[in-house]
Parts: structure tokens; C-alpha cells; sequence
């Protein structure tokens, strides 16, 4: 398996864009600003679609990438997440207001996109490929994400606070080898970090205290402006761990 990190930013402008990742040619885990730097060639070989939540940042290119491939493709992209987030979007975004609901375009029999529910601890396989929701703690409905080649396993958080019930998860994962986790705020904001629940530096390295496996660790969702100074922060406060800052274009092979 290869992921492509799209985005991994908490903002966007020149050269950074919100969070998506593509596993190998076919699946994206969310589907931030980042995807539009894809050519449309490449759009349109994505039959997949795992969302962490229903916040902007991590939804925001669906409609766009449904409208631009749906009507050349010959069968539906699927959105996988859990009921409550899918519900959501049908209320919020895909509601003829927002955006035409592609899942009745051209008609319900042949729509462009599909829906399709997850749960936490069920995985999804695709050809070998096992993707697995994990408990994650935000203001929505959320979760994160493993993902399994069989080899090796990453773990994206995606948005979350202190959250028990992960680490538990984690520490039985045997083929465990990356770690991507948020830290959206640096320490001066911790009273916004855990109103929004997200997390700030000290927050991070408490939760990290919980990890009882070796692996690499990477940060993302930084915000633009204070990206340096959080990842200072992180280093002070949990550099034990050895933590990097995640990049837009990095590559996992695993």
C-alpha cells in the first residue's frame, strides 16, 4: 500500500492544503482542499472515499470531484462514514441548497455517488486492503483511521482530543508501524484546543505517555502562522517520541 499525503494542513494558501490522503490510486482518506491538486486523470481512477468527520476541511472537494468525474465514470464513487456523518452530509451539503444530491443524478438506479455506512472496530476490505474505523473524540461525529497492507499498519487519528478508548486499540495493533496524529493549536491556545476539542502540544504529549508501541510519529493539522511554533512546543514537550511534522507530498509505503 502507498499513501500520498494531499494535505495536511490546518489552513490553506500557497502551497498548503486541508487534510487528504491517497491510498494507492483508487481510495481517498478524506478529501480536503488537497485533492484538487490531482490532475483529472487521476480523479478519475478514485472509487473510494473514507471520511473522519463532516467538518469542512475534510469534505469540502467531494462535490467538486463527483461533478467533474461522475458523469465519465461508469459506476458511483462511494462515501464511506460512520450513519451520523453520512446523515449530515445528505442534511447539510448534498441537499439540492448546497449542492445537487448525486446520489439521485443522473437517477437513484445509476447515481454518480453512493453512499455507504461504517462503524468503529469493522473493517472494510478492499482487495487486501483492511481499513478499519477507530474511536476518535471531536465536536461531530468522528473517528479515524487504520489502515492494513497485511505487512504493515498507519493509524491516522484524524480530529481528536484526549481520547482513552484509541490508545487501547493501538497498543494491540502487532504490525503497527505510523502513527499520523493532530495537534491543531500550540500551547497558548490550550482553552481553544479543548473547547474545539482538538489538541495543543502538552495535550499531545500527555496522550502519547498512553502509546506502549515503537513507531514513528508524524504531526498534522497545524495551523498556518503558528506551525513552527507548535512543532517547537511539541519537541519541548514530547520529543522523546521523536515526532515530525507531516508534508504535504510525503510518501508511505508499507
Amino acid at each position: 500500500m502507498k499513501l500520498k499525503i494531499l494535505g495536511c494542513s490546518g489552513g490553506i494558501g500557497s502551497g498548503s492544503h486541508t487534510t487528504s490522503m491517497l491510498l494507492d490510486e483508487d481510495i481517498l482518506i478524506d478529501a480536503g482542499t488537497g485533492v484538487g491538486e490531482l490532475d483529472f486523470d487521476k480523479l478519475m481512477y478514485i472509487d473510494h472515499i473514507f471520511i473522519t468527520h463532516s467538518h469542512l476541511d475534510h469534505v469540502v472537494s467531494i462535490p467538486f470531484l463527483v461533478d467533474t468525474v461522475g458523469c465519465v465514470r461508469d459506476k458511483p464513487i462511494t462515501i464511506y462514514a460512520t450513519h451520523p456523518t453520512l446523515e449530515i452530509l445528505k442534511q447539510h451539503l448534498f441537499n439540492w441548497a448546497i449542492w445537487p444530491d448525486f446520489s439521485q443524478i443522473p437517477n437513484s438506479r445509476t447515481p454518480y455517488m453512493r453512499y455507504e455506512s461504517i462503524s468503529i472496530g469493522e473493517t472494510i476490505d478492499l482487495q487486501g486492503r483492511k481499513i478499519t474505523p477507530l474511536p476518535a473524540n471531536h465536536t461531530v461525529p468522528a473517528v479515524g483511521f487504520q489502515l492494513d497492507s497485511g505487512q504493515a499498519s498507519l493509524v491516522f487519528t484524524g480530529d481528536t482530543t484526549t481520547n482513552n478508548a484509541l490508545w487501547g486499540i493501538l497498543n494491540k495493533i502487532e504490525n503497527f508501524r505510523y502513527l499520523i496524529i493532530e495537534t491543531a493549536f500550540c500551547n497558548q491556545k490550550k482553552d481553544i484546543a479543548i473547547r474545539s476539542k482538538h489538541l495543543c502540544p502538552s495535550m499531545l504529549a500527555e496522550e502519547l505517555e498512553k502509546l506502549e508501541q515503537d513507531v514513528e510519529i508524524y504531526i498534522t493539522h497545524l495551523k498556518r502562522g503558528e506551525a513552527e511554533l507548535t512543532m517547537r512546543e511539541i519537541q519541548a514537550c514530547a520529543g522523546k517520541f521523536n515526532p515530525r511534522r507531516l508534508m504535504n507530498n510525503q510518501l508511505f509505503e508499507f
